[in-house]
């Protein structure tokens, strides 16, 4: 606990000196981590390849790339997002201005999660150091290689006293939410994102949770048939592809029209065998479960028979090698595990819906997805999905991409999460948008002191319900008498 209270002492020294508020050290730490990546990349593919089982692909496609790209558009953007912006005053405080200032919070703890170790540290982190906080960054010790080779690179590339690593499991976790912080940002499960806020409320802290849900793909096949091999492969991309399921924006289940589900199967299955082979297991192209806790639960899953009895395609375990075999399930029972749980692994299951229709009432009787993912090519129908339903986000005709978008929020709502981030929107999220007024002495308005009485009340009363240039010319009217 001491080594704790120590590391968040320094930092916020470092913080208090005034040091991280310019942009010339917020700029000098964002070529610091451009330069961590690029030079340490092939360091980074093993990392993730020792904890997860991701080929050097998929690592630099969902985490190398994305934090190089966030760093430079951050590295680019930030003279612009640490300018005032001016804000409108109404006419009858002139002469005043107006301003809406970004400040930083101070002292931040950032939680990391083991699926995506570096992009989920690093990426709140470009936020963080973009606003000129300090940061303590607690890595997940369910990934220790990736969590030792940022103890032991980031002090080589960015200030040290002003963002720290801290390693260790769930007692080092704890003994960081007893400490005040300035802002705390997590990524997580829902159960410890409530312990997290739950201890963030003792100190009155802000923070931004990440969590996770189940998030459904709505397949309208009857607008999309044509292209159901796309479809199938953004599917499977949205599935398998990000950590072999085990991510927060991953499909955890779709939803089809009965009479449409043999041919999104069969779509399915074909797919799954171009991509991974006849014998997945062999493929070096899917992430192996993350650890034992994770697969025995997995396993638990389907071993219900009433679930076994639903599935379609896969369903194959390797005890020893920890591998479950790309599965799908049509409609196990809505009340099983499966179903009310995030699944967060290689398990897809299919429910069918008599209208697709029904889709919408299927979704809002459940807790506020992450993203909801919608293939169609109805306009009325993507209209009623963005108008009668709420999600973190909702991705039309495809899956995950919207997690590289800079310029899209990222972030739940609900039980989904607390808060967004990503290029701007990590940079507002780590800022206090301080409001910065300043007015003259005269003219003074001396109705809006007492003593009160009939006529101070009408003036009021018309201030608040004119407009602003109507206003002016009434107290010009009024100067006259």
């Amino acid at each position: 606990m001491e080594k704790v209270e120590l590391k968040l002492d320094e930092i916020r020294q470092t913080f208090e000196s005034g040091k991280t508020r310019s942009s010339d050290w917020r700029k000098a730490q964002l070529r610091g981590l451009i330069n961590l990546i690029n030079e340490n990349e092939e360091a980074m593919f093993e990392a993730l390849h020792q904890d997860l089982g991701k080929h050097p692909v998929e690592s630099f496609r969902d985490e190398v790339g994305v934090l190089l790209k966030s760093a430079s558009n951050s590295l680019n953007s930030l003279d612009k997002w640490m300018r005032p912006q001016k804000a409108q005053i109404p006419l009858l405080l002139f002469p005043a201005s107006g301003q809406v200032m970004p400040e930083p919070f101070g002292a931040v703890l950032i939680f990391g999660s083991w699926n995506f170790p570096f992009s989920l540290l690093i990426e709140p982190l470009i936020g963080a150091i973009s606003a000129g906080n300090t940061s303590i960054l607690k890595p997940s010790e369910m990934s220790p290689k990736c969590s030792s080779f940022l103890a032991n690179t980031i002090p080589k590339y960015l200030d040290s006293k002003a963002i720290h690593v801290i390693q260790g499991g769930i007692d080092v976790s704890q003994q960081l939410l007893l400490l005040k912080w300035d802002k705390i940002f997590f990524t997580g499960s829902q159960n410890v994102g409530r312990i997290v806020m739950s201890a963030a409320a003792k100190h009155l802290t802000p923070v931004t949770l990440e969590l996770g849900g189940k998030s459904p793909a709505v397949i309208d096949i009857n607008s999309i048939s044509s292209d159901m091999k796309v479809v199938a492969k953004r599917i499977i991309g949205g599935k398998w592809g990000p950590c072999n399921g085990q991510a927060c924006i991953s499909i955890d289940y779709v939803l089809v029209e009965d009479k449409s589900s043999s041919l999104l199967i069969d779509s399915l299955k074909r797919i799954i065998r171009k991509f991974y082979g006849e014998n997945p297991k062999e493929s070096n192209c899917i992430s192996k479960i993350v650890n034992r806790n994770n697969f025995d639960r997995l396993c638990n899953l389907i071993k219900d028979p009433s679930v076994a009895a639903s599935i379609v395609h896969g369903g194959s375990i390797d005890e020893e090698q920890m591998f479950i075999e790309p599965t799908i399930l049509l409609n196990p029972p809505l009340d099983s595990q499966l179903m009310t749980e995030e699944i967060f692994g290689p398990l897809l299951p299919i429910i069918t819906v008599n209208n697709i229709q029904e889709s919408i009432e299927f979704i809002n009787k459940r807790p506020k997805p992450l993203v909801l993912y919608v293939f169609t090519k109805d306009e009325a129908f993507k209209k009623q999905i963005v108008t009668q339903t709420s999600s973190g986000s909702v991705v039309f005709n495809d899956t995950m991409v919207q997690f590289i978008c800079d310029e899209l929020p990222f972030g739940g709502v609900g039980n989904s999460g607390y808060g967004k981030y990503h290029g701007k929107y990590s940079f507002d999220t780590f800022s206090h948008s301080k409001a910065v007024m300043q007015r003259g002495f005269y003219p003074e308005m001396e109705p809006r002191y007492p003593p009160w009485n009939s006529f101070k009340l009408a003036f009021i009363k018309l201030a608040y319900s004119f407009k602003y240039f109507q206003l002016v010319l009434l107290l010009l009217g009024l100067k006259k008498h």
